[in-house]
């Protein structure tokens, strides 16, 4: 039997190293599971996922001009779209923290205004990064007297 693009077989997995695993077809060919293709969580070890001698099902996904077998174990399950895909994280910048209370006050006792609150905020956070820039560039003028104040 001719193994094909898109075609979903058996396999047993003979060995795996840290990119990904070698996976056994049967009838002498063998292809290669790509760490990306294991599952659609992030994996950091794939030991912690599969082991040598486990079955498991594969989708061939592309066939090399060379006989290289591109194979993926989590497009070989068939899970609905909406199983796998997770809702957009919410990332909270530090502005939109100060805007969530629009009743901030000015030293003088004046209402900040919302671009006030930005401003305020980009400030600071610029001064912190000025400062981190400055302690490792300090670190680095070395030489034989040490730290330069």
């Amino acid at each position: 039997m001719a193994i094909e693009v898109g075609q979903k077989l058996q396999g047993k997995i003979t060995g795996i190293t840290n990119f990904g695993a070698f996976v056994d077809l049967g009838e002498g060919k063998s292809g290669l599971v790509h760490i990306s293709q294991v599952s659609n969580d992030f994996i950091n070890n794939i030991n912690d996922v599969l082991a040598v001698g486990d079955e498991v099902a594969v989708k061939v996904m592309q066939i090399a001009d060379d006989g290289k077998i591109s194979l993926s174990i989590k497009q070989a399950t068939d899970q609905p779209e909406e199983s796998y895909k997770k809702e957009p994280v919410k990332v909270e910048s530090s502005f939109s923290a100060v805007n969530k209370d629009p009743k901030k006050y000015a030293k003088d006792g004046t209402e900040l205004s919302e671009f006030d609150l930005m401003m305020k905020g980009y400030l600071r956070q610029s001064e912190e990064h000025l400062i981190a820039i400055k302690r490792s560039r300090e670190g680095k003028r070395g030489g034989r007297g040490g730290r330069r104040k």
